[in-house]
């Protein structure tokens, strides 16, 4: 009989001529390839020369029954799916054989009515076969780009580590060369400005030193940055040799790099003026930063003082520039920044919106 090409090749194992031709035909007629081995040993010889979609296995056979040509099937490498063929009285080789790999079972009868059965679990698990076959292929590809975007995003993460050293490198730069300049600048006024810029500058620089120390290079500790930041401004202001401490709380929270360094610039400003102006020289006082939630969960943060408070009929000092600069750099933040007048002293709170932009450690 004319095979169609494309058909799907079955190998049928049994020692009876007789049932051999009858399976080989009705296969046949439903579409399939078959070729017959009349053996266990020949079975396993055209199994491993050949690739067959799906192999029909007898279980009586002189030599070698189908439980044993079955294990050896079964040894192959990417073995097909093996039907087993058993005799109605014998329930217990049947079970035995799917524990033993057996895609499924067929029980022959003297009559031949079983190849329809045989056909059918032939044809469905050639079809189970391929869609394994498929879902494999398709998993290992989905691996393969996952490792591949792994890769990638490793990459880019080193990219953006090395060019956050760069930038902080030349940031630092700037910063030393803003800090010679106002030592060897006489006019006091001056010298004031170009350490003000200077700060300025290291509030940026302390960003992108945490980011290429740090282990995630979109996101900024917002606890260990404010605290590093206060730290340089303490330091800065000789804040200590005044009897003034600047004290940070702040909750476990990331932020993306730019909102950090527009925050970091608004926490620059509001505590270089708390120190300069909230107390006398030599009396002693807190400046305290704090970064929580408010009631409604909105991230703020907030720069307070107990000083001697906001005075409007006061003589403007400085040039009110760190004031443009709170204001620009909170917008630039997505926050709305006030000033608390209910506070005895001086209060600053910066509230972020939306809240949902804030990461938690």
């Amino acid at each position: 009989m004319q095979v169609k090409p494309g058909a799907a090749r079955i190998l049928y194992i049994d020692d009876d001529p007789g049932i051999a031709r009858l399976v080989q035909r009705h296969l046949e007629r439903s579409g399939f390839a078959v070729t017959v081995a009349q053996n266990g040993d020949a079975g396993v010889k055209l199994a491993a020369e050949h690739n067959f979609d799906a192999i029909a296995l007898d279980h009586y056979m002189p030599g070698r029954d189908g439980l044993d040509v079955l294990a050896a099937l079964r040894a192959m490498d990417m073995p097909p799916p093996v039907i087993f063929v058993t005799g109605a009285e014998e329930p217990r080789i049947a079970v035995t054989a799917l524990k033993n790999g057996a895609a499924d079972y067929v029980v022959k009868d003297v009559h031949g009515t079983f190849i329809e059965l045989l056909a059918a679990s032939l044809a469905q698990e050639i079809t189970r076969a391929r869609l394994q076959r498929e879902k494999d292929a398709a998993e290992q590809e989905l691996r393969e780009s996952r490792d591949r975007l792994e890769k990638l995003a490793e990459q880019q993460a080193v990219l953006l580590r090395e060019m956050n050293h760069r930038v902080a490198n030349s940031l630092q730069l700037i910063v030393s060369l803003l800090e010679l300049q106002a030592r060897k600048q006489p006019d006091a006024q001056l010298r004031a400005v170009l350490r003000q810029a200077a700060d300025r500058v290291e509030a940026v620089a302390l960003v992108h030193r945490r980011l290429y120390t740090g282990s995630d290079v979109a996101f900024v500790d917002m606890a260990g940055y404010l605290a590093g930041l206060v730290e340089e401004l303490a330091r800065a202001t000789h804040a200590g040799d005044h009897h003034q401490r600047v004290e940070v709380s702040a909750v476990p929270v990331r932020l993306e790099t730019d909102r950090a360094v527009s925050l970091g610039l608004v926490v620059n400003e509001l505590v270089t003026n708390a120190l300069k102006y909230a107390y006398p020289l030599d009396a002693p006082g807190a400046v305290r930063v704090i970064l929580d939630y408010d009631p409604q969960g909105a991230l703020r943060l907030a720069v307070e003082d107990d000083g001697a408070g906001y005075q409007p009929d006061a003589e403007a000092r400085g040039s009110g520039l760190g004031s443009v600069i709170v204001t620009a750099m909170a917008r630039a933040a997505g926050a709305d920044v006030s000033r608390d007048e209910a506070y005895k002293g001086t209060r600053w709170v910066a509230t972020l919106a939306p809240p949902a932009q804030a990461v938690a450690a």
